[in-house]
């Protein structure tokens, strides 16, 4: 006779909740509901113990979520979506399951259609009371906390069906939803992180949401993932996100917003604690359109290095680079072209007008370089800045460099400093360094001194795809000289804001969106202003902006986060650039460990022994680290200001892993391990960076804007200190499923709840009391 294990499936639908953002609940769990079995949720093993400590024992019924597809169409603040999963039974037994999908608080939900194999299941309603009593009962007979995020909503339910070992069966849910919008900014979110629960990796999960809208679509920000953004005109926007054998632990989040000023302006704000400041975030979106289409002219200056060592493949790929360049240029905007190995060779004496004529004859001098001869930096540098001009339109000099400066002026300081004396017009220098025979200080001291960046092209990596990625930022600037304010009334912006990253946007190109981060020291009503020249002409735009007094929740937390990694980048910068301090390192140490940033120079918490370490260790191993960045080339050199670049220009910060991937963070294992290796270069040894990340995973979690710690096999709320002894009041003790418990979920809600659900002893500060949860 065959035993059937009945069991519910709780899948969430998108919803209106209050006082946080709109959420989509759309994938799945199994959870057992029968009580006379006790069925924990799956969790895939991704943190392995270090040292040693207990783990829950796995369910006996077990499965997999195969796949997830996400498709919404989000256009006047409705959000119609469709949710495709596919889950696997992987246990030996067959499974009957029901589905229970969870309400938001206010329902504002329609159009639901549920389908299991393409078979539509009826559901029933269920009001928050009812739906509490069941989520409880489930919790304490599995005794597995982690269905408590859903308590304190409606659901619906289906019908029963079975699911045989090792069948696979695909879900569909199709519903249209209200999406929050707050001064004008539309916020989706769809909880990924409900996902984890799972046997294995998920094999892929698909986001492709299409945003259309009556008016220009300004902003678009993904706080989360590292989404691709795709603006087909100034109305329709297609966002898609694709990750493969992941165990999702970030909820995805959209913001966008419409309107019809030149340039779409929205500052978000987030202050946790009334004692402290705030953090800010402010995001621009410039769209000016030229009277008769006319781009916005410009000066460019390409500066090729021809040096010997640019033999063979790399000289062909800056030839290419520099063609690029060259057929992208518009009528009217100004070019010349300088090469230089030992001796410095310019296309024309001075600047000349862009046209079909200079263009071929352009062409033609890039054809004819070839490599040899040493690396004259400064003298290459000074002669393409002593051509530029005040002209009333920016001035761009684009260098590539593959080696160290041999011939001329080869000190690094005299070198930053003749480039900075030449430069009467404010031209922004952009260069790349290729390969890692480069001095990397030198290229960053060069960029930070004279308004640009610094890039740098690994041996494997295509040099015309890194100038092209950079010309097609700054191809069409649209306003230059930028300045960007903050005011409150009655304040000067100084004594309103303070640590402002990036300390200098210059520019506002077409197509790019500034994302600028910042504290501010008290709340209220103000504006922004952004001020500076579009064309020849000064133009001012004011926008309003407000600033909050206090958070009441954590869904903007991750704003804190974000200024804290470019502030880690700023220190990081600091070091290098002007040597250390203590203050700087202390500073350093303290900011990684509250907020889980794992940097090369930084150690966590405890040492090989498991004792947690004082901040005079910390910093004095921080300290010891730091000295590494006297190395400026070679590939550690290199790697070091890679690193410290994507710091300072972080775009996000998500909790997905501790593990800091280049190209967008818990992008799965192909995107840690390619971390790793990046990291390896850093640490010393691949083996030994691997072991640095791995304690990190297996020592630290981020849950709900909290990082915390494991501390004698408990999580420990980074906020708190190391010693017990230091807390300032005494923790409240709740036993796990007991009748305190619960109603600390009831009194708190959600805020509590995502903490809870952790599977073992966690100590958390909310509200200004201390819980110790066991």
């Amino acid at each position: 006779m065959i035993q059937f294990v009945k069991l519910s499936m709780v899948v969430g639908i998108l919803g209106f909740l209050a006082a946080v953002p709109s959420v989509a609940w759309g994938q799945g769990v199994l959870v057992n509901a029968n009580s006379d079995e006790a069925v924990r949720l799956p969790r895939p093993r991704i943190w392995l113990p270090y040292p040693p400590h207990p783990r829950p024992e796995p369910p006996t019924v077990t499965y997999k979520i195969k796949s997830l597809e996400i498709s919404a169409k989000l256009q006047q603040q409705i959000a119609k979506v469709q949710v495709s999963q596919s889950f696997v039974n992987t246990g030996s037994r067959q499974m009957e399951v029901e589905f229970v999908f969870p309400l938001p608080y206010d329902g504002a939900i329609d159009q639901l259609t549920l389908l299991v194999d393409g078979k539509e299941f009826p559901a029933r309603l269920f009001d928050a009371k009812a739906a509490r009593t069941m989520y409880e009962e489930i919790v304490r007979s599995n005794k597995d906390p982690a269905l408590l995020e859903w308590m304190g909503t409606g659901l619906f339910k289906t019908s029963v069906f079975p699911v045989p070992p090792g069948a696979e069966r695909k879900v569909t849910l199709r519903f249209s939803q209200l999406c929050r919008n707050w001064d004008g900014l539309t916020d989706f979110i769809f909880p990924l992180s409900t996902a984890k629960y799972t046997s294995h990796p998920i094999e892929e999960v698909k986001f492709l949401l299409a945003i259309e809208s009556d008016t220009a679509i300004k902003n678009i920000y993904s706080p989360s993932h590292s989404a691709d953004i795709k603006r087909r005109d100034d109305k329709h926007a297609i966002v898609s996100y694709i990750a493969k054998n992941i165990v999702p632990a970030d909820d995805f989040r959209l913001f966008y917003d419409v309107g019809k000023d030149a340039v779409g302006t929205k500052v978000l704000s987030y202050r946790p604690d009334s004692d402290e400041q705030g953090y800010f975030m402010l995001l621009a979106s410039p769209q000016f359109k030229a009277a008769d289409d006319v781009r916005p002219k410009k000066t460019i200056v390409l500066v090729v290095d021809r040096s010997g060592s640019m033999s063979g493949e790399k000289i062909e790929q800056a030839k290419g680079a520099a063609k690029f360049v060259i057929n992208s240029l518009n009528d009217g905007d100004l070019f010349n072209l300088i090469a230089y190995d030992t001796d410095i060779e310019c296309w024309r004496p001075e600047l000349e007008k862009f046209n079909d004529e200079n263009r071929k004859a352009a062409l033609d001098f890039v054809e004819g370089l070839y490599p040899g001869g040493g690396t004259n930096i400064n003298g290459a540098l000074t002669t393409a800045l002593q051509q530029l001009r005040e002209t009333g339109q920016p001035n761009f000099v684009i260098f590539l460099t593959d080696g160290l400066p041999t011939i001329g002026e080869t000190s690094e300081a005299k070198i930053v400093a003749a480039a900075r004396e030449h430069n009467k017009v404010r031209a922004r220098i952009f260069d790349f360094g290729v390969g890692y025979d480069v001095n990397s200080r030198l290229l960053d001291k060069l960029a930070r001194e004279n308004f640009g960046l610094s890039e740098y092209v690994r041996p494997n990596e295509d040099i015309e795809r890194a100038v092209a990625a950079l010309y097609h930022r700054i191809g069409s600037p649209v306003m230059t000289d930028v300045t960007i304010r903050l005011m409150l009334e009655g304040l000067q912006p100084t004594e309103t804001i303070n640590r402002v990253y990036p300390r200098n946007v210059v520019d506002l190109f077409a197509g790019e969106q500034v994302i600028v981060v910042g504290r501010y020291k008290r709340g209220g009503k103000g504006s922004i202003v952004i001020a500076g020249k579009v064309g020849e002409k000064e133009q001012e735009f004011t926008f309003p902006a407000e600033l909050v007094e206090n958070s009441n929740d954590g869904s903007n937390s991750f704003i804190e986060k974000l200024w804290a990694m470019r502030r880690v980048g700023q220190i990081l910068d600091e070091i290098d650039l002007r040597g250390k301090n203590d203050e700087l390192v202390k500073e350093l140490v303290s900011l990684t460990l509250r907020h889980g940033i794992l940097t090369p120079y930084t150690s966590f918490i405890a040492d090989e022994t498991g004792r947690a370490r004082g901040m005079q260790e910390q910093a004095a191993a921080a300290s010891s680290g730091l000295d590494r960045l006297s190395v400026v080339d070679g590939q550690f050199g290199v790697e070091q200001r890679r690193f410290k670049s994507n710091f300072q220009y972080a775009e996000r910060a998500p909790a997905a892993s501790p593990i800091l991937a280049e190209n967008g963070f818990g992008g799965g294992r192909k995107a840690a391990e390619e971390s790793r290796r990046s990291l390896g270069s850093l640490f010393g040894s691949l083996d030994e960076s691997k072991g640095v990340t791995q304690k990190a995973e297996e020592n630290m979690r981020y849950v709900g804007g909290k990082v915390f710690y494991r501390r004698d096999n408990r999580w420990v709320d980074s906020k708190l200190p190391a010693d017990e002894k230091q807390l300032k009041m005494k923790p409240i003790q709740i036993k796990r499923f007991s009748k305190e418990y619960f109603e600390l979920v009831d009194t708190r809600g959600r805020e509590v709840a995502r903490f809870l659900a952790m599977d073992e002893s966690v100590t958390v500060e909310l509200g200004g009391k201390i819980y110790e949860i066991d």
